[in-house]
């Protein structure tokens, strides 16, 4: 970058020369910039030309020059950061500066939030990492996943705050031979974010890749042929009923994407600009539902914004800053939504490893929930809320068992423990082992970098296992999911107990009554949590600030908020 360059001279010289008028040759000069006197003059000329220098030279070889800095570094940066943030230019920004976090956060925070550039509501967003590559095949962060929903459309989509599945591409669908056979019938003039049409026979060779994809064909394993019988009609043929299709066409693993680019969908906004420093989504000209009122969204991203806590190498979550408004407005900003999420932070027991009793389990999670532990981590309890339920209305089984009793459990002398984000989940695992080796128990705990689980094998050499569950807009159906697609589930269960559960999960899909196949999940979720298998531990709470005035702010089941809904008053004269 130029401009860096000119500026890092400049500092040598300012560091020599200071604002005090100096006498100099050129040769004195080219050793402090490190080169040519020829490349020194052309330095100086632009130095001056821009108001940064005072030069007054003498003709002569060796003859000395009047020189001295009219301006210190530190305002030529920030004038020249105010320039590129003004404009837009936030990636280009951040090259400029090595600026501690607080003063960066305090050049950033005019240019977040709602703004309107050029007559268009645009909102910028803070965050603390870089983005994975936008494909929605392979994504497991949380921002990615609520932005590939707005990048991404599916035959059928969840409304915020709905928990039935809605139409999307399919402008609706049939369901015949009692739930064997259904038929989605789509929309006229569906187009790509890059003016294409979308085509029938491209989904019908989309969902043909995802039935053999590996992260999406437990979603699709029951499909057995998928056809066209129209123009505007999509049929699929299922081995057995399953009352989850619409819902399970609803999730990531089966938006749908351009053929030949996965980061081109169908949905409100397009993907405009994507690097390390920033993303950019516009909306899509052609979307075929309400277009939203946002006119782009931009995740501004800075990670020397955020003071490091604890161990870098695990901490991967950060609350989201997401403010709109005008800079006048900011000490106007009131929480104008909180919730709690359903996803929950849980512990796994794999007593299929039989080093673990079932009496055993049970005396580790009574150890957790009755020692205060979960109550005392020295995390910000504004952000967390201990569970007390899995979903509401799917109470945790009663543990009030004898402690005489459970002090007569002796717990094995060694276990290992794995844990994946977010950095509570560590923090848990650090107590947890304190109080184990108050009861004789040394464990030994190790670090999963993926929110996700990827190795049976991995998974199977440890006793116990602290995970997140992200909970999507249709909860019952999403923990129907996690039992089909999580590694979890053959790694802590034995071989006829996975069986069983297939069969019942079988069993349920086929219930038309939307009541009775939760019914039945809860008893079978009650039961895993019974026998200790898996115990939610807590959940997060969700929250956006703004000023007075903005409206349509609504909380997604991510824990953001709807970019569809959201809108900003228009700027006052």
């Amino acid at each position: 970058m130029r401009l860096q360059n000119r500026l890092n001279q400049y500092q040598r010289l300012y560091d020599k020369i200071g604002l005090d008028v100096q006498a100099v040759t050129v040769a004195s000069l080219a050793a402090i910039f490190f080169c040519s006197e020829r490349h020194t003059r052309t330095l100086l000329t632009q130095f001056q030309e821009s108001g940064w220098i005072s030069w007054s030279s003498q003709a002569g070889r060796g003859k000395r020059a009047q020189i001295s800095c009219l301006k210190t570094p530190e305002s030529l940066r920030e004038s020249y950061l105010q320039k590129l943030l003004n404009e837009g230019e936030h990636s280009a920004a951040l090259q400029l500066t090595q600026l501690d976090p607080q003063h960066l956060n305090s050049l950033l925070a005019p240019h977040l939030g709602g703004q309107w550039q050029e007559d268009a509501p645009t909102l910028r967003i803070p965050y603390y990492r870089p983005m994975q590559v936008l494909d929605p095949q392979t994504l497991n962060g949380r921002a990615e996943q609520h932005i590939a929903h707005t990048l991404h459309a599916g035959l059928t989509r969840f409304i915020t705050g709905q928990p039935t599945p809605q139409p999307d591409l399919a402008h609706h669908w049939q369901i015949r031979q009692e739930g064997e056979v259904w038929q989605f019938f789509l929309r006229s003039q569906l187009y790509w974010h890059n003016g294409e049409p979308l085509l029938t026979r491209q989904l019908c060779q989309l969902f043909e890749k995802l039935r053999h994809s590996a992260h999406s064909r437990h979603s699709l394993e029951n499909v057995e042929r998928i056809s066209q019988p129209h123009a505007l009609c999509l049929q699929f043929n299922l081995k057995k009923p399953d009352y989850w299709l619409a819902h399970r066409l609803a999730d990531l693993s089966c938006l749908l994407f351009h053929p030949t680019e996965p980061t081109i969908g169908a949905g409100p906004f397009k993907l405009a600009h994507f690097a390390a420093e920033r993303v950019r989504l516009e909306q899509h000209p052609y979307y075929h539902l309400q277009r939203p009122y946002l006119s782009a969204i931009e995740y501004w991203i800075s990670p020397q914004r955020y003071e490091p806590k604890g161990n870098d190498n695990v901490s991967c979550q950060h609350p989201v800053q997401i403010i709109l408004g005008e800079k006048s407005e900011m000490g106007l900003l009131r929480p104008v939504k909180r919730s709690t999420s359903l996803g929950f932070c849980y512990l796994a027991v794999n007593l299929q490893r039989q080093h673990l009793t079932p009496a055993q389990a049970q005396k580790i999670i009574a150890l957790i929930q009755h020692s205060g532990l979960l109550d005392n981590l020295p995390i910000d309890h504004s952000l967390v809320k201990r569970s007390r339920e899995m979903l509401p209305g799917w109470p945790l089984p009663e543990r009030n068992e004898n402690h005489a009793r459970i002090n007569d459990v002796q717990l094995p002398p060694k276990l290992a423990l794995m844990f994946h984000p977010p950095i509570e989940l560590k923090l848990l695992a650090d107590e947890l082992k304190v109080i184990l080796a108050t009861h004789g128990c040394e464990l030994h705990t190790s670090y999963h970098p993926g929110r996700l689980w990827d190795s049976v094998e991995q998974l199977a050499e440890v006793d116990l296992l602290l995970g997140d569950r992200l909970i999507g807009e249709a909860p019952v159906a999403t923990l129907e999911n996690w039992l089909r697609q999580d590694l979890l589930w053959p790694t802590i269960l034995d071989a006829e107990s996975l069986e069983q559960q297939n069969c019942r999960l079988l069993e349920i899909q086929q219930f038309p009554s939307e009541s009775l196949r939760e019914q039945r999940l809860r008893e079978h979720f009650f039961q895993l949590m019974k026998q200790g298998s898996i115990t939610p531990l807590f959940n997060y709470q969700y929250q956006v600030s703004a000023p007075p005035g903005v409206n349509g702010v609504q909380l997604t089941a991510w824990g953001w908020f709807d970019f569809c809904q959201a809108w900003l008053p228009p700027p006052l004269d």
